[in-house]
């Protein structure tokens, strides 16, 4: 890790000393935002992470692969029924600017919309997912009247309870007011809304601030009333989104305004005149956190990942770009931190975010958090629903979600190409009461079935175990037909999915435990039907895993070790678990890539260890580090006998390692059985390199 620079240094220690002055909240936000505007150009750039060329740099794992091509993970529309009563209300920022019109043209180009910044896109570091691709709904153009019709519906069909618009004015001129009219006058959508007020400048860099400005604000007394008078048909609306039978409406920069407590008292009073009754004022917690009671307002809303600070990883990133100069932030430290906040006394909604990556709108410095997921997403959700928000009353749990359609920013619940319905899906999940009913009770085989004659001796072994099993098996195309029969043939059933011919039995195991995870499933066996041909004693060493992982004696004890021991995350056939540098080999470098795309802790080689073989027996969280990244199928090389060195032998290295990431314990079935072991005794079958 690289000393930081003393302009670094510097910056940090001034920072830990703003930090701790003893002001409030909304002050230290306002000097913040006042020296940034005035003195953000003397910020230490951030730290740059490993060049290309470095003499240290891993083995790549970058395949020419395509932007659209599904990912592990990937998930299909589906209908489900959603709780009723729902436990909230979720409303989702929508930006209407994907379609054309005639500032952008002028500003950008002919026909500029931001799926232009979308498809330029390129990853910057290994890991770095761009650009990244609409799919169901394809590349809209929000003149199309059935476009809207179709996101609402999608939209409500997967727990979304509204959209909050970006609505944006400028004194007395609106920017992508169009397909908001085209929703007011469409009676046919049912889908609730409220309006935010981008009351922020509108800038070159897309970021609001007093740079090279395109079009600005003039706020003043007379420009509220002009304001709230032209925004007064989406109020009146009987779709407008209402707190205590009060129509919303949300201000983004409320400090923008020369005195927001004017302002707030103008609205109501207008609105009282007017026939609309009494407003529900809120604000966005983006650059600035008051007490909303002070400015005039009656609630706040959080906008993560705004007003936070995850720690940097952009130092541990291994470039692409040799030029980048963008700054990357973990996710899950964010999500994480944001689950855990205490309400304030005020009237605060919680906000959740499924992403961050504005690299389409700043190409080379792009904002980056990485290691978001649909299940971590979905966790984050689940708790601000389910306990964040355990003592409001119903009427006001609103959870904020930053974004339904923030596509050059990287925030995204919309179907895209790589991961489907992903989002959609964890949304409607984490709605779901916190003690529904898991998938069952009995343990779950996974059998990768290569050799048919194999495949059934693992089938009879199960039967031989004495437990009852949900087995599922995985095979080629072309050996379907055939696992099928010999399932018949043992009257056992078989659930049978087919993968193309890639990356051995990992890829085709990753694809099932990603799903069976989603379904309630807990503890699996991995088993695979291995013959190891380029070696003599290759059937030896399949009987040897089977036997000390599923013989009659052994299998009932290894569950019942997992129902005593919750943080029980793997058990290994004793004998088969190797010191990892002991079979570094080829895989050091595809090992460490992998790790950093996942995020998971470089390996200490005194220490750590992995599971010869790779059969086992898991609880599938343990392995949510590896099944959350979604890696891609292209990734895995194709077949062609290699027995070392593929990103398969790689994660083979790597279970133990997400096991303990995730927190949990690994133990081989002789340590749970009380069995000795001479853990001394040299390897069989593999050679130390």
């Amino acid at each position: 890790m690289p000393f930081p620079s003393l302009h670094q240094a510097l910056h940090q220690l001034l920072r830990q000393a703003f930090r701790a002055l003893p002001i409030s909240d909304a002050h230290r936000d306002r000097w913040r935002n006042r020296l940034l505007e005035r003195f953000g150009g003397l910020l230490p750039p951030p730290p740059r992470g490993h060049a290309p060329e470095a003499g240290a740099s891993p083995r790549i794992i970058r395949p020419m692969h395509r932007a659209d091509e599904p990912a592990i993970g990937h998930v299909s529309y589906s209908r489900a029924a959603l709780p009723s009563p729902l436990p909230a209300t979720l409303v989702a920022f929508y930006l209407p600017q994907f379609h054309a019109f005639a500032e952008n043209d002028a500003w950008w180009g002919k026909g500029f919309t931001e799926w232009r910044n979308v498809t330029r896109a390129l990853p910057q570091f290994e890991g770095h997912v761009q650009p990244r691709l609409p799919a169901d709904l394809g590349f809209y153009d929000l003149r199309n009247a059935q476009v809207m019709r179709d996101q609402a519906r999608l939209a409500a069909e997967y727990g979304i309870g509204a959209f909050c618009f970006y609505y944006y004015w400028f004194s007395g001129r609106t920017l992508m007011e169009d397909p908001l009219r085209q929703w007011l006058a469409d009676d046919d959508i049912d889908l609730p809304f409220c309006l935010c007020w981008a009351n922020e400048n509108w800038t070159r860099r897309w970021d609001g601030r007093d740079g090279e400005i395109l079009i600005g604000q003039q706020h003043s007394a007379a420009d509220d009333l002009a304001f709230i008078a032209h925004v007064a048909p989406y109020l009146r609306d009987r779709r407008a989104l209402k707190v205590d039978g009060r129509p919303m409406l949300l201000v983004y920069r409320p400090h923008l305004l020369p005195d927001p407590r004017a302002t707030a008292q103008r609205w109501r009073q207008w609105c009282r005149d007017n026939g609309i009754g009494e407003l529900h004022l809120a604000y966005v917690q983006g650059f600035e956190r008051p007490d909303p009671r002070e400015i005039g307002f009656d609630a706040a809303v959080e906008f993560p990942p705004n007003m936070s600070n995850p720690r940097s990883l952009t130092a541990e990133q291994w470039l692409i770009n040799p030029d980048f100069a963008g700054d990357v932030r973990d996710w899950r430290e964010l999500a994480r931190e944001a689950a855990a906040r205490p309400l304030p006394a005020y009237t605060l909604y919680p906000g959740v975010n499924p992403g961050w990556d504005n690299e389409p709108r700043r190409p080379g410095a792009g904002r980056i958090f990485v290691h978001a997921s649909p299940r971590g997403y979905r966790d984050w959700l689940r708790t601000t629903v389910h306990e964040r928000l355990a003592t409001v009353p119903t009427e006001r749990r609103l959870v904020f979600v930053n974004a339904w359609n923030e596509w050059a920013e990287g925030a995204v619940l919309e179907p895209d190409a790589r991961l489907g319905h992903a989002w959609l899906e964890a949304t409607r999940q984490a709605l779901a009461p916190c003690d529904a009913p898991r998938a069952g009770t009995r343990p779950c085989a996974v059998i990768h079935a290569w050799y048919p004659d194999v495949f059934d001796a693992l089938l009879q072994a199960l039967q031989s175990s004495g437990l009852s099993w949900r087995v599922v098996a995985t095979t080629p195309p072309e050996r379907k037909d055939e696992i099928e029969r010999i399932a018949r043939a043992r009257g056992m059933q078989v659930e049978v999915h087919a993968f193309a011919n890639r990356g051995r039995d990992i890829l085709p195991f990753l694809h099932v435990a990603g799903r069976l995870l989603d379904e309630g499933e807990d503890v699996v066996l991995k088993l695979h039907t291995k013959r190891s041909t380029h070696r003599q004693d290759g059937e030896q060493w399949r009987n040897e895993l089977i036997g000390r992982l599923l013989a009659p004696d052994r299998a009932a004890a290894i569950v019942r070790a997992f129902g005593e021991q919750p943080g029980l995350g793997l058990v290994a056939p004793e004998g088969h678990v190797q010191p990892l540098h002991f079979y570094w080999g080829a895989n050091q470098g595809n090992v460490r890539a992998l790790l950093g795309r996942l995020g998971i802790a470089q390996p200490d080689l005194e220490r750590d260890t992995f599971i010869a073989g790779s059969m086992f027996w898991v609880r599938l969280p343990a392995l949510r580090p590896l099944l959350d990244g979604h890696l891609q199928p292209s990734q895995f090389e194709a077949e062609a006998a290699q027995v070392d060195g593929t990103l398969a032998h790689a994660i083979e290295r790597i279970f133990t390692l997400a096991a303990r990431d995730a927190g949990f314990s690994q133990a081989t079935a002789a340590e749970l059985l009380g069995l000795p072991v001479d853990a001394a005794a040299p390897y069989a079958y593999a050679r130390r390199h």
